[in-house]
């Protein structure tokens, strides 16, 4: 999509004047002084309506809406791997009334895979919470002879570098990521084939014209299940919630692995920590709610909240992992 071309809609009532405080956010009381902010508010969403990531700016929304009263517009700006939604909340006034719903490249690994990158990403924004996450899978196709990880890293080794060809939708997303990740921890190398778009991927995998995938588990789950494909190994710390059958890849033999497509939620750098605060716990008690959490586990998604330093803390960490990874591929910025 054009990056000039956009969608907007409003959860809730029709555009009017949204109020950050009033009423106050649940849990919070009107005598710790939190002033009003008045305006329009959005979250500001980089890919289209539809999607994942829309459910989730939308979740959010809804969570934001009971807790102050007022309409959140949720904006899908697409365009450049979440660069352009970036941007704008970047530049936006900090006053509380444009909000990014980000994610891992955003919040990462863009600024080692772009060239240019028209924000930064730890100085231009004020984190506020963690929305949730998403693992990825290591899938075969049912011919592949593997399977567990270990007959798979045993397989690679025997046939030596770049003869197994994996698939992405395209360099730089999560699950390309993955795999360069796993490759790195089990010592191997594979060719990868880069498709323009996941469906012509899968079409690939699916047809065995392409070994191997790591892609996100809700959009492989009904090939796994059908036999159309065999899961090896998700991304996750823990066993995805949607498939316990499938083992982790830190179970498997690689401790600490770990490698989410994740989501955030920041305002622009210069927003007062007050109300960063604020949207904070009402983030957090909203999204663990059990209407809210029945939402986005249909989608596949794991529901995560957390207190803005403790954002701080995480991207910090996924940054020198996610920059050791990118440099030992030797991924060049495009």
């Amino acid at each position: 999509m054009p990056i000039g071309i956009r969608r907007r809609t409003v959860l809730g009532a029709g555009l009017g004047v949204a109020t950050l405080a009033v009423p106050p956010f649940a849990g919070v009381g009107r005598s710790q002084g939190f002033t009003p902010v008045d305006g329009v508010a959005r979250i500001v969403v980089p890919f289209a309506a539809g999607g994942t990531t829309d459910v989730m700016a939308r979740v959010v929304a809804h969570i934001l809406r009971q807790a102050t009263g007022s309409p959140f517009l949720v904006d899908n700006r697409t365009g450049a791997g979440g660069d352009v939604s970036a941007e704008i909340v970047a530049k936006a006034s900090p006053d509380g009334r444009t909000l990014l719903l980000g994610h891992v490249g955003t919040a990462v690994t863009n600024q080692y895979l772009r060239k240019y990158v028209p924000y930064d990403g730890v100085e231009s924004f004020a984190p506020i919470s963690l929305i949730g996450e998403v693992a990825n899978v290591l899938v075969v196709h049912p011919r592949f002879p593997a399977r567990s990880l270990s007959e798979f890293v045993d397989y690679c080794t025997m046939l030596g570098p770049s003869r197994v060809r994996y698939a992405s939708p395209e360099p730089g997303s999560a699950g390309h990521l993955a795999m360069e990740y796993l490759q790195s921890v089990a010592g191997i190398r594979l060719s990868h084939m880069i498709y323009d778009s996941r469906s012509r991927m899968l079409a690939d995998l699916l047809a065995g014209n392409v070994h191997v995938a790591m892609d996100n588990l809700p959009t492989c789950l009904p090939y796994i299940r059908s036999g159309a494909l065999r899961a090896l190994a998700v991304s996750s710390s823990q066993r995805w919630f949607a498939a316990p059958e499938i083992p982790t890849v830190a179970e498997q033999g690689y401790a600490d692995f770990e490698a989410t497509f994740w989501w955030y939620l920041a305002a622009p750098a210069g927003t007062r920590i007050d109300l960063v605060n604020r949207l904070s716990l009402a983030v957090g008690s909203g999204i663990r709610s059990d209407a809210m959490v029945r939402k986005i586990r249909n989608v596949g998604v794991r529901e995560l909240s957390c207190a803005p330093q403790d954002l701080v803390t995480r991207m910090a960490a996924e940054r020198a992992k996610w920059k050791k990874v990118i440099g030992q591929a030797g991924l060049e910025p495009q």
